[in-house]
């Protein structure tokens, strides 16, 4: 048998240097081209995605728009955020009309498997709920027997207060309404009994009643919601703004926020290996835009045009806002905390 030997130290150059090499997607190479980040988002839920009064998309989910657009395009304004339906974003994706979509879709398994579309990072997990008028006098989903329940077309929801109600023999009755605008108007009218939805998006959508207070979301959470930014099928983009994710998360890890990363930038020389990672061109996230195809400040730009995950929840939905969500004790809390945002290592 004749013995082949490998030329070992020649082979690792190879690969050393085609690890080095830009591969850029199509997709990826079409958000360079236009120098344009097309986003969709929901068109009006407060806390997540609502325009302002110029027009311009703000909210929770908005800025992981900017966030992808700093990392890639060095600026987080050339995010083109576009508002959405929900039966409609998940089509456009599959439809190559927009690059991204961040508008709290639910990653399922089912959706997960079409190859038109890919769940990139989860930014919030959340579960399913039910609001009511106060005036029914109900504190429980166990007594909404004979309920009429407004629900979203193409949502997980259907499918969830199916099993919930089928499980407990509960009668019930769906009034299945696409258009958002439609549903609560039908929902606040007293069309329907029950609005079921992601709990934060009814705790968005009660503030647009003309009187809040009438109406209160029930204790029960029926249901898993990983909320996940969505992409079209491209390994490039899909890394991008995963990590751009995970730079968000690693900054709130380490205190770095929008406010100090320039003080820490300027002693990077003295700062902990962690950070220098973070933010050094010369170290691991000058090594991984080479490889991807991003600026060599690219964590630099989402930290200090969007901030960190923790700036980013407390500026939309934390307790200084209307909202008055409490992050602490949450699943949405880091993992350090007690919550499912783990930062990956970046190295």
């Amino acid at each position: 048998m004749m013995k082949v030997r490998f030329a070992l130290p020649a082979a690792f150059a190879v690969l050393a240097s085609l690890t080095t090499q830009v591969q850029a997607g199509p997709v990826m190479d079409q958000i360079k081209a236009d120098d344009s980040l097309v986003c969709l988002v929901n068109t009006n839920s407060p806390g997540f995605s609502v325009p302002d009064s110029q027009g311009v998309y703000q909210g929770f989910n908005t800025d992981f728009c900017r966030m992808a657009a700093a990392a890639i395009l060095g600026d987080a304004k050339k995010a083109d955020i576009r508002g959405i339906g929900f039966s409609d974003s998940m089509k456009t994706i599959v439809a190559e009309g927009a690059h991204m979509a961040s508008r709290s879709i639910t990653r399922t398994g089912t959706r997960d498997a079409n190859p038109g579309m890919r769940f990139v990072a989860t930014t919030f997990y959340d579960g399913q709920g039910f609001m009511v008028p106060k005036k029914l006098g109900v504190t429980s989903a166990s007594e909404l027997s004979g309920a009429t329940v407004c629900a979203e077309e193409g949502s997980t929801t259907l499918l969830n207060i199916a099993d919930w109600f089928g499980d407990r023999n509960i009668e019930y009755r769906v009034e299945n309404i696409a258009d958002k605008t439609a549903r609560l108007q039908a929902f606040f009218s007293g069309k329907c009994d029950v609005l079921a939805s992601d709990r934060t998006a009814l705790s968005s959508d009660r503030l647009l009643a003309e009187n809040p207070d009438d109406f209160a979301i029930l204790p029960d959470v029926i249901s898993n919601e990983p909320l996940t930014i969505l992409t079209r099928p491209d390994a490039t983009l899909e890394t991008a703004v995963y990590w751009a994710f995970q730079v968000m998360l690693n900054a709130e890890e380490m205190d770095i926020t929008s406010e100090n990363v320039d003080a820490i930038m300027a002693d990077l020389a003295n700062q902990p290996q962690g950070v220098v990672r973070l933010l050094a061109a010369d170290s691991a996230v000058g090594e991984m835009a080479q490889q991807i195809g991003l600026p060599a400040d690219w964590s630099y730009q989402v930290i200090k045009q969007v901030g960190n995950y923790g700036e980013v929840y407390e500026r939309h939905l934390g307790t200084k806002t209307t909202f008055g969500m409490e992050r602490a004790g949450t699943v949405n809390a880091l993992s350090r905390d007690g919550g499912l945002l783990y930062p990956d290592p970046i190295r």
